[in-house]
């Protein structure tokens, strides 16, 4: 991509698959990068935050050019019991409830921010093309996303503010982690129909999507999604033709539930959502993978794919 205009980001969530990948590609560009960590720090670019319910310093953000929040617990743990639920909600509103008040405290000065939300707003809608500005949907994630957006714009009406409404991450440690072991052994096939759309982008174009809000004048909420819209069947059959597996064996929407629970698998598996990334292609983004065939043969090396 080309040169970054930042010179500083301040990164909250770095250690995640996103947030490891975004440093490495700012850095790699001379950006200078500061990561909030909750652990003590091990050099003079991390600083402890979130030990107490104390207030962020805002000096720790003056100066910098874009604040990225990609808190948030996985929704890949499964079971999702009441107290997990609890976790997904306060591990993604806690955080950026305290980096929202230190912009706000900066005013006029302060730095964008760039917060972290999900495709999970939009719920399940099947038929419809779902873009920045279609509503929200049902259920424990979109109640989750509305909720964690309304936490950033406390940031003010001063500071430019970003919702990032990711789709699944096609990555050995993103969405295809519980699909690989599964195809490999060769029992992987449709979840329930198989025809529900999911929405889908590579790490790639994550990161090169996420430096591309940081670089431009974009507020609001922007769906970071690929660009052609894919089937639970599509990902599935393309990472069983890249591994040389079979794809055929049928899970019963029944079995999921009862091995996930009814909100994990609505939210993950069942859930349709035809999630377009309006914003970005308008604002002249361009995609490195463009397919989810393109995404898996990226994500699957080789070797892997015998």
């Amino acid at each position: 991509m080309a040169e970054s205009s930042a010179r500083r980001v301040v990164i909250a969530g770095a250690s995640g698959l996103i947030g490891s990948a975004l440093i490495a590609s700012l850095r790699g560009d001379g950006v200078e990068v500061t990561s909030l960590v909750r652990h003590a720090p091990t050099d003079a670019h991390e600083k402890q935050w979130l030990q107490d319910a104390s207030p962020l310093d805002p000096d720790v953000i003056a100066g910098a050019d874009a604040v990225v929040c990609l808190n948030g617990a996985s929704i890949g743990h499964f079971p999702w019991t009441p107290s997990y639920k609890s976790t997904l909600l306060w591990s993604r509103i806690t955080p950026t409830r305290t980096l929202a008040a230190a912009v706000r405290a900066l005013g006029a000065d302060a730095p964008a921010l760039v917060n972290a939300s999900a495709t999970g707003f939009y719920g399940s809608q099947p038929g419809a093309v779902l873009t920045e500005d279609s509503s929200r949907g049902q259920g424990l994630l979109a109640d989750i996303c509305v909720d964690w957006e309304e936490a950033a714009r406390t940031a003010g009406d001063a500071a430019r503010v970003a919702m990032l409404r990711t789709a699944p991450v096609v990555h050995e440690q993103g969405v295809l982690k519980p699909l690989l072991l599964l195809t490999k052994l060769g029992v992987s096939g449709p979840i329930g129909r198989g025809t529900q759309v999911w929405p889908w982008i590579t790490l790639d174009d994550e990161v090169r999507a996420i430096r591309h809000v940081i670089d431009s004048d974009i507020a609001g909420p922007v769906n970071l999604t690929g660009p052609t819209r894919a089937t639970a069947n599509d990902l599935g059959f393309a990472l069983a033709r890249r591994m040389n597996r079979p794809y055929v064996l049928r899970a019963p929407v029944w079995g999921v539930k009862l091995a996930l629970g009814t909100d994990a698998t609505e939210a993950l598996l069942t859930s349709d959502a035809d999630v377009r990334p309006t914003v970005l292609e308008k604002s002249g983004f361009r995609f490195t993978h463009r397919t989810v065939e393109d995404a898996v043969a990226s994500a699957v090396p080789a070797h892997d794919a015998a």
